[in-house]
């Protein structure tokens, strides 16, 4: 730095001519421009680089400072005198140089010192006048001179607070990192509903939305051998109702009116009203679909109509136990209708189709039906008339007679078929519901009791069969025999006498029967029995058919082997005796007993069922010649008389067995029984009849034999059975005779 020429003393700032030791005039530099006095203005010679100085001729009235220099501020504060003027300051010129000499000096020293700016930027600084010149520097006081320290700088403005985020790359990573997490898990939900679960869910989706409805097959018929309907099924209605869509002010009207009509109890209607939680109430099924288009008519809230079948039985309790009956949802339960009920239900269609919630099907969507195929009829070898008359005379009988139950049966002897099945009390198939379930049961295949006399024919044909004895065989007879540690006693008191074989069996002792039977031994009894069917189910395919109760020989007790000779000790159906004695007709053959005659194809058309199995029991002499025995039983001096038909040869036998209560766990009663067959020289019907206790009489003879006598007269008619010849002769009393 150049020496200043000394620190200015003068009398006061802006004095006109008077300045600091500079000299008069001295420039003062201030941010507005040069020519402000009393600043730096101290004496000194001006740089050898400046122009003179010279002074303008208007400065002497202003305190030494030209006319065109800037007054200074009011606010401006005061500059400390005597400072030092620098050397290096291009605004510093000398003395004597004013007007516009001074200002040329103050540009070209401008460009020499001041650093020019780069191409292209903005100079920023003070606002400054052109006419003024370059800025000077803020004013600086001189501490020495004032005595006291400058007042320190203004504190520069607070930068406002800013909240540091951090680094951005890893607030983008972190982010990027959660996004990818929380994608990963939509798409692994994704990729179960989609491919994983998605045939679960697509079905739940279509059990929400389609709906699929069972179309009924159409049941078959169930006819007699002669095409007349026993069991059929016709068109009807389920009447239904939506509760909760029924006012309550009229929910009184609305059962009176579909009690009136459906012919139910109002309770049990205002009942099933009453449950407004309820979408949908069944109020009746099997209603005539007059009585629903009627219903329909009076437009009563929410009452459906639903097309169904109904199962009805036009002979009301013909044939009841054997053609059985049908629940509610149209599976057979009992007899015919559950032995051949995939036969006769056919096969149910199916419907399915979309709906909405309001139970509309959504148009334009899918809709599948597969028809349903129509059962097949199912024809009986029963005959409609013989049946009917079976059953009136044992319902009849039994009714006389204050026993508790009763069956018949009628064969054909040819072909085993079942001509008529009858029990009494019969069951009324239209009023099913409402019978005891006791009256379920066929009683003439489900029920065994031990057959008593009528089994003396097994006896007589193993015997005869064997070669032990012949027809005119005679035995000594007494009224009584020891067996074991038992007496045996005939069915009536009698001195003892000569009697044939025939004899024994014509009037049914039971001394003789055992006495033949021992010549053959228990095996060759046992034997027999089985090759008649005891033991085994005839094979008809009923529900509840029995096999009875054939204990094996060698288990056969003292008195047993006795008893079974004649028919006690050994339980069979009514079934199984009606087969023993189509076995004798039929010339010792036995045929596997058929009740279903046969069944209408696909197309309707009619396809005979297979005959039964035959097996050669005893020969067809031994059977001609049991058949000749049972024929005289018949006769006057017999103890079936009752069973005798004017004009034809009848051969059967009676039966009189004490009656085994399973409720009671002991013998109860007794039953009696008839069994016989007509002509008896060419036989065509067997016919049974059974009465289990009765209360009036015990005896076959009395009490069976003339329903065998009603029933098989009425089947002898019906089928146009012409007389044979004449009868027998009778049965000789002794031997010799």
């Amino acid at each position: 730095m150049r020496e200043s020429g000394g620190r200015g003393q003068g009398p006061g700032r802006g004095g006109a001519g008077a300045g600091s030791q500079g000299g008069p005039g001295a420039v003062r530099r201030t941010p507005a421009g040069p020519g402000r006095p009393g600043r730096q203005g101290g004496a000194g010679r001006p740089s050898p680089d400046e122009p003179p100085r010279r002074n303008r001729p208007d400065d002497t009235g202003r305190r030494g400072a030209p006319d065109d220099a800037p007054r200074p501020r009011k606010d401006e504060p005061d500059r400390p005198e005597g400072r030092q003027a620098r050397p290096d300051d291009p605004f510093d010129l000398p003395r004597g140089l004013t007007g516009a000499a001074a200002q040329e000096s103050r540009r070209v020293r401008s460009e020499e010192t001041v650093p020019q700016p780069r191409a292209g930027a903005q100079r920023r600084g003070p606002r400054q006048d052109s006419r003024q010149g370059p800025p000077q520097g803020p004013p600086r006081s001189d501490p020495r001179r004032q005595g006291r320290r400058p007042p320190p700088p203004p504190r520069p403005p607070r930068p406002p607070l800013v909240l540091r985020l951090g680094n951005p790359r890893r607030r983008i990573n972190i982010g990027l990192i959660g996004m990818t997490f929380i994608l990963s898990i939509f798409a692994g939900r994704l990729i179960q509903l989609q491919g994983l679960d998605s045939k679960v869910y697509e079905a739940r989706a279509a059990q929400q939305r389609v709906v699929s409805e069972t179309i009924k097959a159409k049941r078959g018929s169930i006819t007699d051998v002669n095409g007349h309907e026993l069991a059929v099924t016709v068109e009807a209605r389920e009447i239904a109702i939506d509760p909760s869509k029924v006012l309550p002010g009229k929910r009184a009207h609305v059962a009176a009116v579909l009690a009136k009509e459906l012919n139910k109890p109002p309770a049990e209607i205002a009942a099933k009203l009453a449950k407004t939680t309820s979408r949908y109430e069944l109020l009746a099924r099997d209603v005539d679909p007059l009585v629903a288009d009627r219903l329909l008519e009076q437009e009563l809230p929410t009452v459906t109509t639903k097309k169904t079948y109904r199962r009805t039985y036009p002979a009301g309790d013909l044939a009841g136990t054997l053609i059985g009956f049908v629940g509610d949802d149209g599976t057979g339960l009992e007899g015919v209708e559950q032995m051949r009920n995939s036969v006769l239900a056919g096969r149910d269609g199916k419907q399915s189709m979309e709906q909405g919630r309001d139970g509309q099907r959504i148009p334009m969507t899918r809709s599948q039906r597969q028809a349903p195929i129509e059962g097949r009829d199912v024809r009986l070898t029963i005959d409609r008339d013989i049946q009917w008359a079976a059953q009136k005379a044992i319902t009849e009988q039994v009714a006389a007679s204050g026993a508790l139950s009763g069956t018949v049966i009628v064969m054909d002897v040819k072909t085993a078929q079942i001509v008529a099945m009858a029990n009494a009390p019969e069951l009324d198939l239209n009023n099913w519901q409402k019978a005891p379930d006791r009256s379920f049961v066929n009683r003439a295949v489900a029920e065994v009791f031990e057959p008593g006399s009528t089994n003396k024919v097994i006896t007589a044909a193993a015997a005869i069969e064997a070669g032990a004895v012949t027809p005119e065989t005679t035995f000594k007879v007494a009224d009584h025999i020891r067996c074991a540690d038992q007496t045996l006693k005939d069915s009536h008191p009698h001195k003892t006498e000569v009697m044939t074989f025939k004899q024994i069996v014509e009037t049914s002792s039971n001394v003789g029967t055992i006495q033949a039977a021992r010549r053959i031994g228990d095996q060759g009894l046992y034997t027999m029995l089985k090759n008649f069917g005891f033991g085994t189910r005839p094979g008809l395919g009923l529900p509840g058919e029995e096999a009875g109760l054939l204990p094996d020989h060698t288990t056969w007790s003292g008195t047993q082997r006795c008893t079974v000779a004649y028919g006690q000790g050994v339980s069979v159906t009514a079934l199984q005796t009606a087969s023993v004695y189509q076995t004798i007709a039929n010339g010792g053959v036995r045929v596997q007993p058929q009740i279903v005659a046969g069944m209408t194809d696909e197309n309707g058309r009619f396809v005979a069922g297979k005959p039964g199995r035959q097996t050669r029991v005893v020969s067809q002499n031994t059977a001609d010649e049991i058949a000749a025995m049972l024929e005289g039983a018949v006769s006057a001096e017999g103890t079936g008389t009752l069973a005798a038909i004017p004009g034809y040869r009848v051969a059967g036998k009676t039966g009189t067995a004490n009656r085994y209560d399973q409720q009671l766990g002991r013998y109860n009663g007794y039953t009696a029984s008839f069994v016989g067959f007509a002509p008896a020289d060419k036989p065509e019907l067997v016919v049974l009849a059974v009465v289990q206790k009765p209360a009036k009489d015990i005896y076959g003879g009395h009490i069976a034999a003339p329903v065998f006598k009603d029933v098989m007269t009425f089947a002898i008619k019906s089928r146009k059975i012409p007389p044979t010849g004449p009868s027998a002769s009778p049965a000789r009393i002794g031997a010799g005779h």
